[in-house]
């Protein structure tokens, strides 16, 4: 459409009409909520390696990747990733990244190792300053490692600054962080096979962010082989991170009614 130039009228003329400033109509829309997602590991971290050599990093971004374009194909979110290529980045890193992109939600996405090669299924992880199990406490040591790959430039935080930046998360944030983590396991009910119990917390250092509700999604473990044939699949990707996007409608929907944060 053509630009309208408004010009002043001739002094000349009384009758002459007096131009107005155009009406301003409704408002802008207001900015689509952004979803921050965070493939685990990556670069120098391979993260889990599987009985037959697939790595967690690798896992992670293709879900995140398959992730990042169903929740962009609905048109309700904005996606933000950690990471699109193969790098190693420290755990407050990705932290600061959300922080940085004002996020809603933060997804971290995983696919760990377990002692035990039997257990099988998925699982979602909120912080807290104690695990809600020794399967989780393991977990969470694992995760809470992987700044040993970015060298003496990297360090974690000790366990008295951890204590303090698990009393820096909000009550808002927290009760956001569970709602998505039912979500979550809603979503995936019927169609991914779920740990016994699978919505656990314990003191994870990705999670910490005392402003944005963040959660973390174990896929499956690399440690069973039937986890990692199926992760090692497209389609099986696919239909978790379709479980994920639903759990995203949920968790959205559910704070638009004042139930999640």
């Amino acid at each position: 459409m053509a630009a309208h130039t408004l010009v002043a009228p001739h002094a000349a003329s009384p009758h002459a009409s007096v131009p107005h400033a155009p009406a301003i109509v409704g408002r802008a829309a207001p900015a689509l909520p952004l979803v921050m997602l965070d493939p685990g590991h990556g670069g120098k971290d391979p993260g889990a390696i599987g009985l037959s050599g697939t790595y967690e990093k690798h896992v992670a971004e293709a879900a995140g990747a398959e992730l990042e374009r169903q929740l962009l194909a609905t048109g309700r979110y904005r996606v933000a990733m950690t990471r699109t290529s193969d790098r190693f980045i420290p755990l407050d890193g990705r932290v600061e990244l959300a922080q940085q992109h004002g996020a809603s939600l933060f997804i971290s996405m995983h696919a760990d190792a377990l002692h035990n090669p039997g257990v099988r299924g998925a699982s979602v992880y909120t912080h807290a300053q104690g695990a809600s199990d020794s399967q989780t406490a393991d977990l969470a040591r694992t995760e809470n490692s992987a700044d040993r790959y970015g060298g003496p430039m990297v360090h974690g935080a000790s366990p008295e600054v951890q204590q303090i930046l698990a009393s820096l998360v909000t009550e808002e944030t927290r009760k956001g962080s569970a709602h998505m983590a039912q979500a979550v396991v809603s979503s995936f009910q019927s169609r991914i096979l779920l740990l016994t119990h699978p919505q656990r917390h314990a003191a994870f250092a990705v999670l910490k962010s005392a402003q944005i509700p963040s959660v973390l999604v174990e896929m499956g473990f690399m440690s069973n082989r039937l986890d990692e044939a199926a992760l090692r699949q497209a389609g099986h990707r696919a239909m978790v991170a379709g479980a994920m996007c639903n759990a995203v409608d949920r968790y959205f929907a559910a704070a638009g009614a004042g139930l999640a944060g």
